[in-house]
Formats: structure tokens, sequence, C-alpha cells
């Protein structure tokens, strides 16, 4: 909701801290003014005399002179963010210690939505809204749609807020509130890149040892442009009131290769084993393996310099590939963005209000274009013909044996990276915001608000396709016409022979042929929200139903709300037979109604300068269950005296599966050569240097990494341990997600702490707040890492160990055309025992006036973690991964993190510079924890990469204001180029491959950032 009473604590200037231990905070009265005129103000950190004017807090639908919030609110200014110069929103809310860092701009396999998770709890239970309503539905929405320029501040409450909300703020709430009342013109505009300097590291003597290529000295790339023009006007005596925005935002792409630190994704298959890079089969030289004959498996490569020979395939450049050294490490991404504003108010009891907001989002991933096993089809393999012209002698007698040179078919694999473009994996998000109502006050005690929210977010997945495996087996089939090589008779039209029998191909006219007789594959999701609601408030003391020792009467909010989701999703024929599923049409709806009381007790009394109790009260109908839900909340506020107020929050709230969870958890899906790093009872091969045979590589196959117990617990018999015939291709077993039931969840939250404003320090605030989050029947996503994982840490425990469903012969991987039945590792959205979040949050903030010098501002938020896991069944132990990553510990939220902003702002405010420190704590691994509950057991305590130190970060900016009209801005966020720290097996870790934990870490370096803007 909007604040739009300010009290003032001087002139805060330029960019200032992060947050602020606020319990209410200003909105800009005039944001067309000078930048950076907006400050973070305190006002309801103790009572204050009546002004007549209403403050709406978030946390609260009640609107009354100097109201104040029993939860915790952080915000973020507009001038804190202009100090960032961030290009979207995740940027601007990652530096937040209450927010669990997202990167879905640097992660190769999110699908380019920008969402919020508090806590580390989840996107579903944080709710967002935009100036009071929600933004869209929990899981469909994107967050990106908020024009960053157009933000006035960000309040986040991290405490539940159900009763007022609904059900699904069980974290918190995130609130975007806009600039309001725009009038004029404003264009800013923004560019930043990165300036780093790649070393030398542990990855790149990895890479180089394996044949690849690494990046060193300096490297500026991953330019963002980012611009909006923005324009309002007032008309008839202010009563009309229109504005609008257009944004266009355009990134880069960085690939993976462009940094040292990610030459290649570093493994390391045993505790404190040694360290090698992950290999690909799919060569640049072209990987062949007889299927039949003496030389059957045998796994050979084209020779690199171009002889047609086969060499053993291993290590070496050009002979294994790297698989991973075009993925993004920044999305190539573009979006515009445009909305609308207006309100009229015919009178003080009736103003109309509406907006509406679209955006479109275009995001890519690099993919390799491959020629690709034939088990990612079935189980058949490709055929060549004996007598084929590109095969040498040589090459014809290892394959063929006795038949080389006769039109003999024989089975082969082939694997290849062809030297052409890349193929583009696509992602289209398109949505639209709209809503509007009718709202007024009546007198001096009463105001209502009547509208509704329609918000639709669609989302176009276009995946890069497999080639067409017949088109490939024609190109394969090749006899010598008169000298050419021409595809042998039966052939589809056009066909292009393939010639994989030396190494290089970069034949565009082949990859045309064998791709081009597979229909482009297709996703679609579109996930609406329509929301309805009235609500009206009442301030009763004005009737005298006030408490004989309070100065304010009591107020009370009520409200009725509809809500209906809906979620349909559908996919073409050629992206069913790659990732399997089936369309869905589901839809939900809810029928709340709440109530809201403010009772001030005692107010300006010895020992009691405040006193006050609040409550909240939801009933909750939904269609999908038989029960209703119930959501309360009690709140109490406690000053003794004017500089100290003592605060508390309970929350209860019981949430209903989303559309989005009840068809994450039911529709079943395959990923194509998933997730999975293979099967942990198959032996584990690596490639080493040969030492007899300097340049050459040797196989080494060491014992599963599971022991013979845990392995019996998935169903593997005793026969098959440690048996090659386990072996995924490319060590990537299949994972099926879904095939559950979603259950609803209750949440019990709890929030208490102090806010200090010592009159003997002006211009002191400081915050202190305990939170304690619980919740039962716990619903969420768990990867395939969740069940491997479990089994290997419980020895075998079933609740784990279930989740890896073998075929008949004991493998882990299926082709998803035929919907398998077994031959996955389980993953998806399902109930487990409960999850639990505790922990402490510390803010201050500091104004210090220097007279005719200027001011220096200072700004403080912190957080400590004491716990951050879950218990996953009654037999289970509580799991706490509170400064822990690894064994499922994928909060990875250090047990403390902070920033601290100090500001320097002349008198004047021409000039300001800001110095931001962020610090974020160590994470250890879990295997060193001492818990047996995260597998902190002394056999598996490691002495290699089993800590990442804490991090420092330190921005600076630069602002320069001209004429009240005009500003330039020139920030550098991480100043001294720090590197993001190394872990081997990442994707285990952050699910990147780019050995480090992108979300948590500055991890693509210095980012220098040049802005302006200018108002008309």
């Amino acid at each position: 909701m909007m604040f739009r009473h300010s009290v003032s604590l001087g002139a805060l200037g330029a960019a200032l801290a992060v947050a602020t231990p606020a319990l209410a905070q200003q909105s800009s009265a005039n944001p067309s003014t000078s930048e950076d005129q907006s400050a973070t103000t305190l006002a309801a950190e103790q009572p204050q005399k009546e002004t007549g004017q209403d403050i709406v807090v978030t946390g609260t639908r009640i609107t009354r002179p100097n109201v104040a919030s029993a939860a915790p609110i952080t915000s973020v200014t507009s001038a804190d963010i202009r100090a960032q110069s961030p290009s979207n929103i995740e940027e601007v809310l990652n530096r937040l210690p209450q927010i669990a860092p997202d990167s879905q701009q640097n992660y190769q396999d999110s699908d380019g939505r920008q969402r919020i998770k508090l806590r580390s709890l989840g996107f579903e239970r944080t709710l967002v809204l935009l100036d009071g309503k929600r933004l869209g539905t929990q899981n469909g929405q994107d967050a990106g749609i908020i024009p960053v320029s157009l933000i006035d501040r960000i309040d986040v409450l991290t405490g539940g807020a159900s009763s007022v909300y609904g059900s699904d703020a069980v974290a918190g709430v995130v609130n975007f509130i806009l600039k309001p009342n725009f009038k004029g013109i404003r264009v800013d505009a923004n560019y930043n890149f990165y300036n780093h300097v790649n070393r030398a590291n542990i990855v790149t003597a990895q890479a180089q040892a394996s044949g690849f290529p690494t990046n060193t000295g300096m490297v500026n790339d991953g330019g963002r442009a980012d611009l909006t023009l923005t324009a309002g006007t007032a008309l008839f005596d202010d009563k009309l009131k229109v504005s609008g925005f257009v944004n266009y935002k355009h990134a880069d792409l960085v690939p993976y290769g462009n940094r040292s630190t990610s030459a290649c994704q570093l493994l390391q298959n045993t505790k404190d084993g040694p360290l090698s890079c992950s290999l690909s089969t799919y060569s640049k030289s072209g990987y062949i393996s007889p299927r039949a004959g003496a030389n059957n498996g045998t796994a050979y490569v084209n020779d690199p310099g171009g002889a047609r020979s086969f060499l053993p395939y291993g290590i070496g450049a050009n002979n294994a590939a790297n698989p991973f050294d075009n993925y993004s490490y920044q999305r190539a991404d573009e979006r515009v963005n445009a909305g609308g504003f207006v309100s009229l108010k015919l009178k003080p009891e009736i103003e109309l209000y509406g907006s509406a907001i679209w955006f479109r989002d275009k995001s890519t991933n690099n993919v390799p274009t491959r020629v690709f096993s034939y088990t990612a089809y079935g189980s058949t393999p490709y055929q060549v013909n004996c007598n084929n012209p590109f095969l040498s002698g040589a090459q014809a007698s290892t394959l063929c044996g006795a038949a080389a040179g006769t039109g003999t078919l024989v089975p082969i694999e082939v694997r290849y990276r062809l030297n052409a473009p890349d193929l583009i994996d696509t992602y289209i998000n398109t949505g639209i915001r709209a809503t509007g109502g009718i709202r007024g006050k009546i007198g001096q005690a009463w105001t209502y608000d009547v509208g509704g929210v329609y918000a639709r977010n669609q989302q176009d997945w276009m995946p890069a396709t497999l080639p067409n495996f017949d088109r490939v087996n024609q190109s394969l089939n090749v006899v010598n016409v008169n000298g050419t090589p021409t595809c042998a008779v039966g052939a589809a039209s056009g066909c292009v022979p393939f010639d994989a029998f030396t190494a290089g191909n970069a034949n565009q006219a082949l990859v045309n042929f064998i791709y081009g007789g597979v229909d482009p594959e297709k996703q679609r999701t579109v996930n609406t929200l329509t929301n309805v609601l009235a609500n009206v408030t009442g301030d009763l003391g004005k009737y005298g139903i006030t408490s004989p020792f309070a100065e304010q009467g009591l107020a009370f909010a009520a409200g009725v709300e509809y809500r209906e989701d809906r979620l349909s999703s559908s996919a073409n024929a050629a992206f069913r037979s790659d990732f399997g599923g089936s369309d869905a049409n589901l839809r939900q709806h809810v029928w709340e109604g709440n109530i809201e009381v403010q009772a001030p007790l005692v107010q300006h009394k010895p020992f009691i300068e405040q006193l006050q109790v609040n409550g909240g009260f939801r009933l909750s109908k939904y269609n999908t269950n038989p029960d209703k839900f119930t959501t309360w909340k009690l709140e109490g506020l406690y000053s003794p005296v004017a500089d100290i107020v003592l605060r508390a929050s309970f929350n209860k709230a019981q949430r209903a599966p989303t559309v989005v969870e009840s068809y994450q958890a039911s529709n079943i899906s395959f990923s194509r050569q998933g997730g999975s790093q293979g099967d942990f009872c198959a032996p584990v091969v690596t490639q080493v240097p040969d030492p007899a045979n300097p340049g050459r590589t040797i196989t080494v196959t060491s014992p599963p990494i599971a022991s013979r117990d845990v392995c019996r617990a998935t169903g593997l018999s005793d026969s098959l341990y440690g048996s090659a015939t386990l072996l995924c291709p490319d060590n990537q077993c299949t994972v099926r997600s879904g095939g559950f039931t979603a259950d609803p969840e209750t949440a019990y939250t709890q929030t208490y702490g102090f806010v200090l404003k010592p009159r003997f320090l002006p211009g002191l605030v400081l915050s202190v707040d305990r939170y304690r989050i619980k919740i039962n029947n716990s619903l969420g996503y768990n990867d395939d890492s969740y069940y491997t994982d479990g089994c290997l840490r419980s020895n075998g425990d079933p609740f784990f160990c279930s989740g890896i469903v073998r075929a008949a012969n004991g493998t882990l991987y299926a082709a998803a055309s035929g919907n398998p039945t077994s031959g996955f590792i389980r993953a998806g959205t399902s109930n487990y025992y409960f999850s639990i979040s505790r922990g402490y949050d510390f803010q201050a903030q500091y104004a210090l006036k220097l007279g005719a010098i200027g001011n220096l501002d200072f700004g403080f938020n912190g957080s400590r973690t004491t716990f951050a896991g879950s218990q996953d069944s009654p037999l289970q132990p509580q799991r706490n991964c509170a400064g822990y990553f690894g064994n499922g510990c994928g909060q990875l939220l250090p047990k403390w993190s902070h920033g601290l902003r100090t500001t320097y702002s002349t008198q004047d405010e021409v000039f300001n510079a800001s110095f931001n420190w962020r610090y974020v704590g160590s994470l250890t691994s879990a295997n060193n924890s001492g818990d047996p509950a995260i597998g902190g057991t002394p056999d598996r305590a490691q002495t290699t990469f089993y800590r990442i130190a804490p991090m420092s970060y330190f921005d600076l900016a630069l602002t320069f204001n001209i004429a009240k009209k005009y500003s330039f801005r020139v920030i550098a966020n991480n100043l001294l180029d720090k590197s993001a720290p190394i872990l081997p097996n990442s994707y285990n870790i952050s699910l990147a491959r780019n050995n480090t934990i992108p979300a948590r870490y500055d991890s693509l370096g210095r980012n220098i950032a040049v802005g302006f803007t200018a108002n008309f």
C-alpha cells in the first residue's frame, strides 16, 4: 500500500543505505525534481502527533494517521537503486540479506522470469505486490515487468502477512511502490558493462591439461543498456492525472568461455580426489564407436590433424570436448515494457483509478549444433555402409572387419559437434497487468477501495531440437557415384552426405538437411490471475470508541476477495517426443474474507508512551479443497518511553497449492540428458594423462561412489554393482519430473524485536528483530539431487532411495518419447514434513549533519541466520543448512551477511558520493559440519574445497546534479574486481556449471555503469 505522509530526518541526498529499519517510509512527493532528493525516512518508530494525514503501511489495510507496524519492514529507496545502476529487479533485491538471491540472467537453465523468495522459502511463499495489489500469480509472475527507473521505493516485510493479503504471504511481502502523480517528461538512460581481469587459476590449469582454450587478461563484455521515457500531466485542477512510460532493455551474451574461472566444468569425483574437467564425447573431431565386431564398444575420435584415421578417445586438443564452453554466464536478453496510469477524482468521496503494464522479454541460450547419440532416440544404433567413400581403408577395417569395402551396413555410434553456428534455446515471456477500481474517503472516519487486478503471463519455450534420426542414418549411407559421394537410393530428397570420418566438419548444408526434417519444438504456458477485492477501513475513534488511557481510538479494516488462478500448458508433437508430458488446463479459485483491528490501549502515560495490540483474521475457501482455511495474526507494540518501541507479531496461515504447484507436482516430463551427474552405483570412469606416453591418456576406472548396501536400497541387484552397463550416456542420466500429489501446508511465523531512537544521539535509529518460521507439510520442489544425495548420506533410507527408479536392466536412462515408467531419477514438487527458518535482522541508520560542509549518512542492514532447513520425514532428523552447502543444502545462506552504505552529499545536493560495503559470510561444506543430519560424519570430512571464505565487495557511486533537472552518474560495483570463489561439482551445489554460486557472488567481475537523467 502507498504511504504519503513523511517525517524527514534531513536531506539524506544521494543513495542511502540498502535498507532502513523504518516501520513506514516516505514516498517522494514530486519525483520530477532533482536527482536523489528522495530519501528513506522513519515515520513510525515512535508515535507521532496527529497530522490529519493518512498513512498506509505495507502489512496492513488500515489507513490512519501515525499508524505503526509491528512487523519489521526493510525499504529500498529510488536513491539506493540509482546507486547500483541495476538492469533488472533481481539485482536490486539480491543485495538484501533477507532475500535469497536469484540470478535468472546468469542461469543457463532458467526460463528468464524474475521471481523473488524471502528467507529462501520459495517463490510461492513470497507475495509480490505492485502499489499494494498482487503482481500476478505466485509462480507465473515476472517481476521484470516493473520498470526499475519508476520505482519510488520497495518495502520488504519479512514477517507473515497472510491474514492481510492472503494465505500465500507466508514468508512475507515485497511491495513495489511506483512514483505517484508524475508530472513532466523524464528520460533515464543507463549503460553498464563488465571490466574484468581473467587470471590463471586451478580451473585454467585443468582446462589446459584437457586441451581446452582458456581466456586470460582483461575483458570488457556483457554490455547492458536500459532506456526509459516517462511523461505525465494533471488536468482540470489536478483532478485528472495521467502518466505513462516506455522502457527498453538489452543485454549481451557472456559465455562461460569468457571467464577463466569457468574455462571448463571442474569435477572432483571422490572426496579430496584429483580434479578434472567435465568431458563430452561430442567432439569437434567426431566420436566414433563400433557397435559390432571385434572393436565393439571401443571409443575413437577422428584424427584432429585431419588424417582419415581413428585415435583413442580421451583428453587432448580437439579430442574430448568441453560440453559447456558456450553456455550462458549472462544470457542474451531483450525486453520492452510500456504502461500507463490514470486517476480521476470526481470528489473526495469518489476517485476512479486504473493502470496497465505490458512487457515482452526474449532471452536465449546457445546450444552446440550436434549429431546426437542414437541413445537419445532409443536403442537402435546408426548404420554405415562399409564401402562408404569417406572411410579410409584403415577406418573401414576398424568398423567392418572382413566386410570392409562391401556394401554391408554395420551398426555404429556417432556423436559429432559440428563446426557450425550454435542452435538457440529461446524463451519469450510476454505479459499484461491491468488494474482498475474506485476509492474514496467518506467523512473523517471511513475509506473504501473496490477494485481488481487482471494479470496474464505467457511463456513460449522453443528449445533447440534434435536432428532427425532417419536423416542422419540416410546421410551416413553414402556411395560413390562417378567420383562424387552421394546418398544411397531411398534417401530423402536433398540428402547431404555426412562425412563423419574426418575432423572439423563444417558443412552447413548437412546441418540444414538433418535438422530440416524436424518440426520446431514449442511449449506454451499461460498463467492468469483474476483478483477482485473490496476493502473498507474505519477509525472508530472519531465516534468516541477509544480506550480511556489513549488518544487514538479503535481502528479496523474489513474486506472480501475473490481470486482465480489459471494455468494452461500445451506443446506440439515434436516437443512431446523429446520431453514427454501432456497438456494441461488447470484452474483454482478462492473466496476470502478478512478483518483487522488496531487497538491503542495506552498512550503518553508515565512508563507507557504507547501500548497497542493488533489482530487480524482471514477465512479462505478454495474450490479445490473441501476444508476452509483460517489465517490469523496477533501483534503488539509497547513503548515505555519515546526512544524505544518493543514489537511482536505472531501469524498462522494455511496455504493451498497454487495451480502451478499442482501442475508441477502432477505433470510428468523428462529431461533430455538431464541434470543428474550419473549413476552413483556405476564405476567412476576418468581420463588421466598416460605417464608412459606424454600427450596420450589412459582410462582409469574406480569403484562406485555408493556402497553396495546403498545401491541395493535403490533396487539394484548385487550382480550389477559397479557394472559398466550402468553408465549413462555422457554421464547424464534421465530425470523424470512430476507424478506427485500436492497437499496443503500450514505455516506459523513469529517476529519480535525492538526499535531504538535515542534522543541523546539525534539521527540514529537502530532495530533488532528475531524471526521464526515453521511450515508443516511443507510443499516444495526437489531436484534429482534431493533423492540421490539423500539416499547416499542416509545410507539407504527408503524415503530417499525410492526416488531412484531403475529399469529392469538396472539402468537409469530411458528415452522420453516413450513416457517410461522406470529408468530415471525422480524430481518435482511434493510435500515433506516441515521447513524451518530462524534468525535475527539488524538494521541501523545514522544521519550526521556537517553544516556547510554537507551531510553524512550511514545505513546498515545485516542478517544472522540461525536455522535454514527442514525435516524430511518423522524418521529423519532436522537438517540445519545455515552456513553450509552441498548434500542437499541448497539454501546457500551464510550465517551472517550485511550491507553498509556511507553517503556524503553537499549541502546544495549538487554532488554526492556513496560507498557501499557488502559482506557475505563464509559457507562450509556440509561434509565438514559435524552434523550427521546433513552428511557431516567424520568419514566424509574434506580437506579440499570445504570452505568458501567470507567475501567483501565494495561499490562506489558518484552523482552530479545540475540545475535540479539533470543528473549524471558514474558507478563501479565490485570496485576491486574480485573473482568468484571456485568450487568443483558446482552443478550439485548451485545448479550452475561455472564452478561457483553465481546468484550469491559477483561472478562476472567489476561492473562499470554510467547513467543520465533529464527532467523537462
